[in-house]
């Protein structure tokens, strides 16, 4: 039996309206004790107005939805309260039915609920939250895909694939007399992995994709003091955000923006200048600089056009083992050499950055039909499909090798619940609690 929960599905602030959710077995129960109108006897989606009463006191006129199991979001008797979007109410209507027998939800309970009643796979709900959270039209698109069980359509011909290799190799486990079946389908499991590993690197390649869409990248801008590095910040975003002097050393600390590039979010760090300097409080800045170059997906390396000195390349140096941009700042103030191909010119302080725009498109790799893949998007999906590519050229690699084939089948069953562990259908695993502890109260 599932037990009653309820929850504010709207933001709790004061609004025109707001909506309280409750889900479980006797939930019309319990909102019929409170309700002006009996929910009981209800056998099918009903649309109700009534009032909210504690005891003969009205607490707020509502409008009621209720969904009869199991056609509803949970698969439960699910209520949805339309009341006045005041907070004081709210907690009024909640503690009413938490007094008549609900208790409040946690985070993502609901959708854990949706999943658990086999409403959704995993990666429907994980979809979800990312829906909740998408920052630009691209990642809601993708986490659409996911939710619409397009995703999830990628995955399941390699479940059904493999589940029907490790099948036939069971009839040869069972009935080892029969060498030649043996022999048979050592050769299918060389020629599946042949067949199969180009397709899971393409759902391994799409997801690394994916997540870039869903998350966006950190994007570290790094020079020694006095660069442009706070203006190159307030051009991506078009506005004053960092102090911009003439003064070295004026950044202290990480200033942070956000900027959707084309559909790709950019999560800026503009950092203080990297230099030796006994100053206490820029010391400080200047080691954060450091963190934040370890933290970044991308690092934009930002030097004067007119020269480059012993601080540019000490910063050449400790930056040359991640992602990065080198950028000549200032290239309206004369270029200190002839521009090569592939070198990057710009002018911070006249917002002149759109040749650094399309660099960092193209080292990030995302193109404009990425945008429009259905994909994986988080880091556990790619994850265990890599180890899937992983077992199934162990597979491969163990036949080849004269292992016995019984024991390639027990690889080949591993990658097959990698498979499940995808879609949440493994039952060896449980994944819910930690995966639906991200999401919002509500949802």
């Amino acid at each position: 039996m599932f037990e009653t929960i309820v929850a504010l599905a709207t933001p709790p602030m004061k609004s025109a309206l707001a909506v309280i959710r409750l889900s479980g077995d006797d939930c019309f129960e319990i909102v019929s004790k409170c309700f002006s109108k009996d929910l009981k006897q209800i056998k099918k989606r009903t649309v109700m107005v009534g009032n909210i009463l504690d005891d003969t006191h009205v607490v707020d006129e509502v409008v009621l939805l209720a969904y009869v199991s199991p056609k509803s979001f949970t698969g439960e008797n699910s209520v949805e309260i339309m009341c006045h979007g005041s907070m004081l109410i709210v907690g009024e209507i909640i503690s009413l039915l938490i007094k008549h027998g609900a208790r409040e939800a946690k985070r993502g309970e609901f959708s854990q609920r949706s999943f658990l009643h086999q409403k959704m796979d995993l990666v429907q709900a994980e979809s979800i939250n990312d829906l909740i959270n998408a920052q630009t039209s691209e990642a809601k698109k993708l986490s659409l895909f996911a939710l619409e069980g397009v995703v999830s359509n990628l995955i399941k011909p390699l479940k059904s694939s493999l589940i029907d290799l490790i099948s036939a190799i069971e009839v040869t486990i069972d009935y080892p007399e029969y060498t030649d079946i043996e022999e048979v389908n050592k050769e299918a499991i060389i020629q599946y992995v042949d067949k199969t590993i180009p397709l899971v690197k393409q759902l391994i390649e799409g997801g690394i994709k994916g997540q870039i869409i869903t998350n966006g990248i950190k994007v570290a801008i790094v020079g020694k003091p006095n660069v442009g590095k706070s203006s190159l910040l307030n051009s991506f975003l078009n506005e004053e955000k960092a102090i911009v002097t003439d003064i070295a050393g004026t950044t202290r600390d990480v200033v942070e923006g956000e900027v959707n590039l084309n559909g790709l979010m950019l999560h800026l760090m503009d950092t203080a200048g990297i230099r030796e300097s006994k100053d206490k409080i820029e010391s400080i800045g200047i080691d954060k600089s450091k963190k934040s170059i370890d933290l970044a997906d991308l690092v934009i390396v930002l030097l004067e056009a007119s020269k480059l000195d012993e601080e540019d390349k000490q910063i050449l140096e400790y930056t040359k083992n991640k992602k990065r941009i080198i950028v000549y700042n200032k290239a309206d103030l004369g270029l200190h050499k002839k521009k090569q191909d592939g070198e990057t010119y710009i002018s911070a302080l006249k917002g002149d950055i759109d040749e650094l725009k399309t660099a960092i498109l193209n080292i990030v790799g995302i193109s404009k039909e990425d945008f429009h893949n259905p994909a994986l998007t988080n880091a556990r999906q790619v994850g265990l499909i890599r180890q899937v590519e992983e077992l199934l050229l162990q597979a491969k690699n163990e036949i080849l090798n004269g292992t016995p084939i019984d024991l390639v089948s027990a690889i080949l069953y591993s990658a097959y619940q990698n498979v499940l562990d995808v879609l949440g259908e493994s039952s060896d695993v449980d994944i819910s609690k930690e995966i639906f502890a991200r999401f919002c109260v509500g949802k």
